[in-house]
């Protein structure tokens, strides 16, 4: 692809297609978000993103169970909450989550992971609405058609597994919630919806009730049966205090859950993935060749994980660059990359210094050139690789600097024919 382009004409035809999309932050933060240009990919390397991710999803199925086998003081030091530990081991599904998101690296070793979003990963109307209309715009074959027809097949059956297991009535009360003043949580969340397609109904956050003990209910006084909170971090609601009566609203939620007053999704179980220092725990138990993996999982978590530890000093000791992060944190919020043990960049929002870090290996993203509305510009690429109900799924792209912040770019991609 051409590399010239006409800056005036670009930004008119970028602002003519997206306009045409529905209910999308094309913009955001006052900036560009997604971009009028197209990465293109061959067939084998979104069959190769495929079978990584479904790879990934296994190992982490299976650290899943094992983490409910560990004391509390284990999970303390894997930086679960305290709060949470009443609740974390509550299984309502045969997958630990339902929509979670994979974040893997292209490199000369082949592809690695970065991290998985298990709990509430984003991204999913940009690869399985907006990525499909791009690349209609540019004549390519989407990577990720029909993708969102099967989205809602599993989404219903988790919904049908969930309410089976709640024993809740034949016509539930469904509802999708988010924060109301978040463009891209509530649009996200309304995707969703229209993607479920079942009787269900957006309630903002705020308007939501909990009654202690009896159950959670919407703006018009109906108890909720399942409540779909696909943006609102279980780590962030584990901290939620009414003001007014210092009630923990959250934890009186997470009750509720418990006694099968309510059904959430994603699950807990979601959450118990979440922690990068499960990655610290996978990789050492792959090193001591621990026999709750098999041989050939072990040999996956060789081939595409990174080597992370809860202590910095391996990377000291051998001179290798490496980043540090917290063990529950977004959107490169409280990243830094260290060389020698010296901090050679850092990310500006600490949000998450609190939180447990975690060292990884740091790998170099790979670069391109994306065409914006101010010019050419080089960019680092993240590959996001959904996996739904533990099968691999849609493929998208960021393109932003070295740590992917919120301030990344939507790259569409499509195949290279």
């Amino acid at each position: 692809m051409s590399h010239t382009y006409d800056l005036e004409q670009h930004r008119k035809q970028r602002q003519d297609i997206y306009q045409q999309l529905d209910s999308f932050w094309h913009d955001l933060y006052d900036g560009e978000y997604g971009l009028y240009d197209i990465a293109l990919m061959e067939k084998e390397n979104f069959d190769e993103i495929r079978l990584v991710t479904k790879r990934v999803g296994i190992v982490y199925q299976k650290i899943g169970r094992f983490l409910r086998t560990l004391p509390d003081e284990t999970l303390l030091q894997l930086d679960f909450p305290k709060t949470i530990l009443p609740y974390i081991r509550h299984r309502a599904l045969p997958v630990e989550t339902v929509i979670s998101r994979i974040d893997l690296v292209r490199t000369e070793a082949g592809l690695k992971l970065l991290e998985i979003n298990s709990d509430t990963p984003t991204f999913e109307k940009e690869v399985f609405y907006v990525n499909g209309k791009l690349c209609k715009v540019f004549q390519v074959e989407d990577p990720n058609e029909g993708l969102a027809h099967k989205l809602g097949i599993a989404m219903r059956k988790a919904l049908a597994e969930v309410l089976h297991h709640f024993s809740l009535e034949d016509k539930p009360n469904i509802v999708f919630t988010s924060h109301d003043d978040h463009e891209e949580d509530k649009l996200t969340t309304l995707f969703l919806k229209d993607v479920a397609n079942v009787h269900s109904k957006y309630v903002p956050l705020h308007k939501l009730t909990i009654m202690k003990g009896e159950g959670l209910f919407d703006d018009e006084g109906q108890k909720i049966d399942v409540l779909y909170r696909q943006t609102y971090p279980l780590e962030h609601l584990v901290e939620d205090v009414d003001l007014e009566t210092n009630e923990h609203i959250g934890l009186q939620l997470l009750e509720l859950v418990k006694t099968k007053k309510l059904a959430i999704l994603n699950p807990i179980s979601a959450f118990l993935l979440q922690s990068k220092a499960v990655q610290a725990l996978i990789w050492g138990m792959m090193e001591s060749n621990h026999p709750y993996f098999s041989d050939e999982e072990k040999q996956w978590i060789t081939d595409y994980f990174l080597p992370t530890y809860l202590e910095a000093d391996h990377f000291i000791n051998t001179d290798k660059r490496y980043v540090k992060k917290p063990s529950f944190g977004r959107e490169g919020d409280t990243v830094s990359i260290y060389d020698k043990g010296r901090k050679v960049v850092k990310e500006h929002e600490t949000t998450y210094e609190t939180s447990l870090p975690v060292y990884q290996e740091f790998v170099e993203l790979p670069k391109r050139t994306i065409k914006t509305v101010n010019g050419l510009k080089e960019a680092s690429i993240l590959i996001g690789s959904f996996l739904i109900n533990g099968e691999p799924s849609g493929i998208g792209l960021r393109a932003g600097a070295q740590i992917t912040d919120n301030n990344a770019y939507y790259l569409p991609v499509g195949i290279n024919t």
